[in-house]
């Protein structure tokens, strides 16, 4: 994965492109951000599973669609299978403004 912004948590959104439940929650992810105008808070990163299966290992990451966020090298938070825009933005709360 490429390097971050040293002050931007990174957001991890674990996929897989022939997923239904991933495509709408991008499509939730991306209202959150949008509405919240938000884009720049986090350094978005996508992996899709069948790519780099590594990388769900590695995170321990056993379903997706999951949303992850990595702060100072740290995981501060998972959501497994959101379920639409307010679970999300309940989940991301912390790093909003």
């Amino acid at each position: 994965m490429p390097a971050t912004a040293p002050d931007r948590p990174l957001l991890i959104f674990f996929t897989s492109p022939t997923n239904g439940r991933c495509r709408r929650a991008e499509g939730f992810l991306a209202q959150v951000l949008q509405r919240r105008h938000n884009h720049d808070t986090f350094s978005l990163r996508v992996v899709e599973e069948d790519r780099r299966p590594d990388l769900l290992d590695r995170f321990q990451v056993e379903k997706t669609p999951t949303l992850m966020v990595v702060d100072g090298k740290i995981v501060r938070g998972k959501l497994v299978e959101p379920r639409g825009c307010e679970e999300i933005q309940t989940f991301l709360a912390p790093w909003l403004r």
